[in-house]
């Protein structure tokens, strides 16, 4: 069934800076590419941040009947450090500090990305390519550029000339920097580098005699620069030009900015109608870094097993949590806010567990379509997701009035609220229904949060022999208490 034909998105275009009415540019097709993880570590909650608004995007434009190809890389290979042109490559700088092959990296962390996406439940994309299994054509890519004029070769190493690009097109485009501001805020080179200036950016390097991750080329056995992977597999997979072009907010300069230069000097034009950004996570107000402690990973959420947080959480109310801010908006990950979002995602799922017990009447009191038409609305808004949480609720409510007898509703009218509830919250928002009794947590909160009242009674009393006893026996069926200025938590193993 076509949708699209009676739907229309609009989708903040961050290359115009203005919601625009989105037109595929083939009819009913669309080709979306989405920046993947670099996997030389266990995937940042940012990134899964990330990759969940373009999941939730490639969920609706497959339900309005958009045939889509969903593109989503792996880079396994060329992102060196501080995503700068010099600098150890951080899939080898991995492997030589475990003593391991740099494959062994890649597949360790690639396992773990699955992992916890499908966790998240996460659709797969239609292709994940990885940046070494196309190496020939980053190398084409590369030819091209150089005989067109915008790259030089320097001691094996190819750049890309941002200054020669610049006087025929707009370096910036993207960021909205000036290439005069950014020569001006540039440190002088040093002496050492091979560039021409600055400014300019690796499409291959050569790789010193330690460096493990290498292929011969027509320059040098070496490897590609990080932005040219994302240029050579876009276009290989979805055209010269194509639809969407997704990514953290993080990469639109220099990542997504080269891109749009590599592509350009090869194909004479733009790559992508569309670029859209996810905003960044952050955790109680701070940026979330591992040097400052202010940090968790995905797994430690559904564990419990973080200081962070109190209890563990189901992913299902993770990802609602996430789902509640729009994804061009900043997400304050806090335990607060996951508690709240427990409350009203259990709501939810208990009002739609009651839909079949519903009595109907032989007419409504509430317009159905057009409560429908807002759930589309919202998401017609630049996919909307907290609007469209709102409107799901005002359905909650109406569902219970319902179980009150306090409304009515009519027996079509019912199946469409059905339907319509499944559309949005299971296959559009991807959430998963599970009920409280089938997790069993707050049954287990309420339990070990009795036992904490009896222990701290029982230290009050000096009874140090019970509170010990406490501890002890919720340590040994995995209940690790933590005793804090603000009182004593608990976490699951």
């Amino acid at each position: 069934m076509q949708l699209f034909n009676n739907q229309e998105i609009k989708i903040y275009n961050s290359l115009t800076g203005e919601k625009e009415l989105f037109t595929p540019i083939n009819d009913g097709y669309v080709g979306m590419y989405v920046c993947g993880p670099t996997v030389y570590s266990n995937v940042h909650l940012g990134n899964v941040r990330t990759f969940m608004s373009f999941d939730m995007v490639f969920r609706y434009l497959k339900h309005l009947g958009y045939k889509v190809r969903y593109v989503r890389n792996i880079t396994d290979a060329g992102h060196l450090e501080n995503d700068a042109d010099v600098g150890e490559d951080r899939i080898a700088k991995k492997a030589r500090l475990e003593e391991i092959e740099p494959m062994e990296v890649v597949q360790r962390y690639t396992v773990d990305f699955h992992n916890i996406l499908n966790t998240f439940n996460f659709l797969p994309p239609s292709i994940e390519p990885t940046a070494t299994g196309h190496i020939i054509e980053q190398i084409e890519l590369i030819k091209t550029i150089i005989d067109n004029g915008f790259a030089y070769e320097v001691n094996g190493s190819v750049y890309f000339d941002v200054h020669k690009y610049n006087e025929s097109n707009e370096y910036g485009i993207l960021s909205r920097r000036k290439l005069e501001d950014l020569i001006h805020n540039t440190r002088e080179l040093d002496g050492q580098s091979d560039k021409k200036n600055p400014q300019d950016f690796a499409l291959w390097k050569k790789a010193e005699p330690t460096h493990i991750m290498r292929w011969p080329s027509p320059w040098s056995d070496g490897f590609p620069g990080w932005h040219l992977e994302c240029t050579a597999m876009s276009t290989k997979y979805l055209g010269e030009q194509f639809d969407i072009h997704g990514g953290g907010m993080d990469l639109k300069f220099p990542h997504h900015e080269c891109e749009i230069a590599q592509n350009q000097a090869s194909k004479g034009k733009s790559p992508v109608n569309y670029w859209m950004h996810a905003n960044m996570l952050i955790m109680n107000g701070k940026k979330m870094a591992k040097s400052t402690g202010n940090f968790i990973l995905p797994t430690e959420i559904f564990t419990g097993d973080n200081p962070h947080i109190t209890k563990a959480f189901s992913p299902s109310v993770a990802r609602f949590f996430m789902l509640q801010a729009h994804y061009r908006s900043i997400l304050d990950f806090t335990n607060d806010g996951l508690l709240a979002s427990e409350k009203g995602f259990y709501r939810l799922m208990d009002a739609i567990n009651s839909l079949d017990d519903i009595k109907t009447s032989a007419s409504s009191n509430i317009d159905i379509d057009a409560w429908k038409q807002k759930c589309y609305d919202a998401m017609n808004d630049d996919f909307n997701s907290p609007i469209l949480i709102a409107n799901l609720f005002e359905a909650v409510k109406y569902i219970n009035q319902l179980k009150e007898a306090k409304a009515n509703i009519s027996e079509s009218d019912l199946e469409t609220l059905k339907a319509t509830i499944q559309t949005f919250v299971f296959d559009i928002l991807g959430l998963v229904n599970v009920s409280k009794s089938e997790t069993g947590t707050d049954k287990l909160s309420s339990a070990v949060e009795l036992l904490i009242q009896l222990r701290q009674e029982a230290r009050l009393n000096k009874d140090f022999a019970t509170s010990d006893k406490i501890r002890d026996d919720l340590a040994e069926a995995g209940i690790q208490l933590n005793d804090g200025k603000d009182g004593t938590t608990f976490t699951t193993n």
